[in-house]
C-alpha cells in the first residue's frame, strides 16, 4: 500500500480542482421548502428524480423516460458523468465510506482522517460536472453496524462537501429507516440535505415509517424493487422463493404508484433497482435486464410508470413453471438421477413467436451480505432435455443431493424476455 502526504493530497485536490474547473460548469441543484412541501430544483426548475440505479444501458434509461443515474462510488465517475451528460441524463454519485461490517474502525481517528481526505480529492475531481445532481455519502452503513460514530464521520464528510460545492446537496443511504436512526440522523449527521432509503418490499409503508420515526425533512428512495430474497417465502430447506417477472412487473408497479407518486410532496424521487443485472442469490432477482441485455416486462412497467406511455413491443408473460406438475411453494423434492417433466407457461401480448432456454444451477453455497459480491454457480450440465418450443422439457436430476434452481427465459426474438426458477431438492 502507497502512503501519501498530506503535501501529495494537496497537490492531487489542487490538479483535480483546476481541470475540473477550467472545463466545466456546474448546475445548481437545490431542495426549496414552501409550507410542509419539499421541491428539489435543478437550474431553478422543479425535478423530480425517475432514475435507475446502475449505469448500464444509460441510453434505454433516457428512451424509457428517466431522468438519473445512481453510482455506489466513483469508480468510473467520469466516464459514467460524460455519458449521462450525453443523454441528458443527472448522477446520484456515490462515495465509498468505509463499512463496520468489513472491517472499518469508526474508533480509529487516523483512518476516519485519511477517509476524509480521500473523498475531498473525488469531490474536487466532480463538482463541477454539469451532470452532477447530489452526493451519496456511503450506502447502507447502518448494516450490522454498532458504532453511531459513523454518523459523526457521514456529517464530517456533507461539511466538506458543502464547503468545496455549494452547488449539489448531501445524503447518506440507509438500508431501511427506523426511529433510532432517524434520532442518529437528526443528532449527529444533522449537515446532509435529504435522507436516502433502501428498501424493497417495505416500501409501501416507507411513508408512514417515516413519520412515526420523526422524519420530517425531505427524502428520496435510493433502491427499490422486487420483494428482497431476506423477506420472501422460503421453502423447508430455506432457499428463497423468487418472484417471476411478470409477478416483479405487477409489484413494480404497484409500490411505485402508493409510495413514491402520490408522497412528492416529501418524496424527491426515486432510483429503481438494478438498472443492469448481478449475481446476488441468482442471476435474476435482481436485474431488470438478463445477461445478455434483455428486457423483463419490469422494463416495460418503468416506461410507463415514467413516460405515461408502454413500449411498442412488450415483453413476454410468463404466467407458470412447474417440475413434476409441482411450484415453488410446494416444496418440490426429486430422487437422484430420475427424469421430470417440466413446464413453463408464458404468451406474449404482440403475438411474437416464442423461444425456451433453461438453465439448472446449484444453489450458491458463499452468498455476500447487502450487495456483497457473489459467485454465479456453474450450470449443471445436461440437465435439460427433450426441450419443445411450447415449454415442455425434460429434467434429469443431479446425482450429488443438495438444493438446486431451475431457470426458464422466454424470449420473443425482440431483445425481450420473461423469468423465472424454481428451487427444488435432490434426496433420496
Amino acid at each position: 500500500m502507497v502512503t501519501l502526504t498530506a503535501c501529495c493530497f494537496f497537490a492531487i485536490a489542487c490538479k483535480a480542482q483546476s481541470s475540473t474547473a477550467k472545463n466545466t460548469k456546474p448546475v445548481k441543484v437545490e431542495i426549496k421548502k414552501v409550507g410542509n412541501h419539499f421541491q428539489l430544483l435543478r437550474n431553478g426548475k422543479p425535478y423530480f428524480v425517475k432514475g435507475a440505479g446502475g449505469s448500464a444501458y444509460p441510453d434505454r434509461i433516457a428512451a424509457s423516460g428517466g431522468n438519473s443515474i445512481r453510482t455506489w462510488g466513483t469508480r468510473d465517475g467520469q466516464k459514467v458523468l460524460d455519458s449521462a451528460q450525453k443523454y441528458g441524463l443527472t448522477v446520484l454519485m456515490g462515495l465509498g465510506v468505509g463499512l463496520e461490517r468489513h472491517g472499518f474502525d469508526y474508533n480509529d481517528t487516523e483512518a476516519v482522517k485519511k477517509q476524509l481526505e480521500n473523498l475531498r480529492a473525488e469531490v474536487l475531481k466532480y463538482r463541477n460536472d454539469p451532470a452532477l445532481l447530489a452526493w451519496g455519502i456511503g450506502n447502507e452503513l447502518n448494516l450490522q453496524y454498532k458504532n453511531p460514530k459513523v454518523w459523526d464521520a457521514v456529517n464530517d464528510i456533507s461539511k466538506m462537501i458543502h464547503e468545496l460545492d455549494p452547488y449539489h446537496p448531501t445524503s447518506t443511504v440507509l438500508a431501511g429507516v427506523n426511529k433510532e436512526l432517524v434520532d442518529n440522523m437528526k443528532q449527529r449527521c444533522p449537515d446532509i440535505d435529504f435522507l436516502a432509503v433502501n428498501t424493497y418490499a417495505d416500501l409501501p409503508r416507507l411513508p408512514k415509517t417515516l413519520e412515526t420515526a420523526g422524519w420530517e425533512g425531505p427524502y428520496m428512495v435510493t433502491e427499490w424493487g422486487p420483494t428482497g430474497h431476506w423477506e420472501s417465502l422460503s421453502t423447508e430447506w430455506k432457499s428463497p422463493i423468487e418472484e417471476t417477472s411478470s409477478e416483479k412487473a405487477a409489484v413494480y408497479k404497484s409500490r411505485y404508484e402508493v409510495s413514491i407518486e402520490t408522497h412528492k410532496d416529501k418524496c424527491l424521487g426515486s432510483y429503481v433497482f438494478l438498472w443492469g443485472q448481478k449475481q446476488e442469490r441468482t442471476p435474476t432477482w435482481y436485474g431488470l435486464f438478463t445477461e445478455k441485455g434483455e428486457e423483463t416486462e419490469v422494463v416495460d412497467v418503468m416506461q410507463f410508470l415514467w413516460s405515461g406511455a408502454w413500449p411498442a413491443n412488450k415483453a413476454p408473460h410468463i404466467y407458470s413453471l412447474q417440475v413434476d406438475g409441482k411450484k415453488a411453494l410446494e416444496n418440490v423434492y426429486v430422487k437422484p438421477g430420475k427424469s421430470y417433466p417440466v413446464l413453463a407457461v408464458g404468451s406474449d401480448p404482440d403475438c411474437d413467436h416464442l423461444s425456451y432456454r433453461w438453465e439448472l444451477l446449484p444453489e450458491p453455497t458463499k452468498v455476500g451480505e447487502g450487495g456483497d459480491f457473489e459467485a454465479r454457480p456453474k450450470a449443471v450440465e445436461n440437465a435439460i432435455s427433450d426441450a419443445t418450443g411450447d415449454g415442455h422439457a425434460t429434467l434429469k436430476a443431479p446425482a450429488k443431493a443438495g438444493a438446486y434452481r431451475l431457470f426458464i427465459y422466454i424470449s420473443d426474438g425482440n431483445n425481450n424476455v420473461a423469468t423465472a426458477n424454481l428451487p427444488f431438492y435432490v434426496k433420496e
